[in-house]
């Protein structure tokens, strides 16, 4: 690089490009969907589109966890992620959806002025938010385990999401992705981009041609 004249690179590829791996949860009804370094993917997808919240939008849809564009979020998070639960919850109630959230997430959304049912973990008895998952009333989980009852609850949790195919997202940064996906699509959904114009020669190629 330090052989070539970078100064007169300037291009944009005028995309963005999502990976997503593709992994097999729905053919292991009780597997957890936290992700760890044993997991392995079956395969890999890639969204692109003109911006990254249509392109990871677009990754999700293609490996088979397509974000919903409206219905009833539930959210249980850490204490450590609260803060950022809150602001998730107020925009993603601006885009329509009712929250759910179990006790102390539904207080600190609460406190925002953002209307949030409690639900109870499956820990605490019935009516609970597995029965509510399992009985359909659900289209988006956000869950951020931490000790050991909060895992066993969250391992519940997700194993029910994953069973009815329900997109379960395990970290603030992928929760906060998938919001802004959700509202990008509330544009319209965005268009195919044909392989041949992604390769198609750049400047930078034609700047620095390839040789032999």
């Amino acid at each position: 690089l330090a052989d070539m004249d970078l100064s007169r690179l300037s291009v944009s590829p005028g995309h963005v490009a999502v990976k997503e791996a593709v992994l097999p949860f729905g053919r292991f009804p009780r597997a957890d969907a936290l992700l760890g370094p044993e997991m392995k993917s079956t395969g890999e997808v890639m969204g692109v589109a003109p911006d990254y919240p249509a392109a990871f939008g677009k990754a999700q849809e293609a490996a088979g966890a397509g974000l919903p564009s409206g219905g009833t979020v539930f959210i249980s998070v850490t204490d450590g992620d609260k803060a950022s639960a809150t602001q998730l919850a107020a925009s993603l109630h601006d885009l329509g959806f009712a929250v759910l959230a179990t006790g102390g997430t539904a207080q600190a959304i609460r406190r925002m002025g953002v209307p949030v049912e409690r639900m109870a973990k499956l820990s605490e008895g019935s009516p609970n938010v597995v029965e509510r998952i399992e009985a359909g009333g659900v289209d988006l989980v956000i869950n951020t385990p931490t000790g050991s009852g909060a895992r066993a609850d969250g391992w519940e949790i997700r194993r029910a999401a994953t069973a009815r195919g329900i997109p379960c997202i395990t970290t603030m940064s992928g929760a906060s992705a998938a919001q802004r996906a959700i509202r990008a699509t509330r544009g319209g959904q965005p268009e195919p981009i044909p392989l041949q114009e992604l390769h198609a020669p750049s400047a930078a190629t034609l700047i620095f041609p390839q040789t032999a």
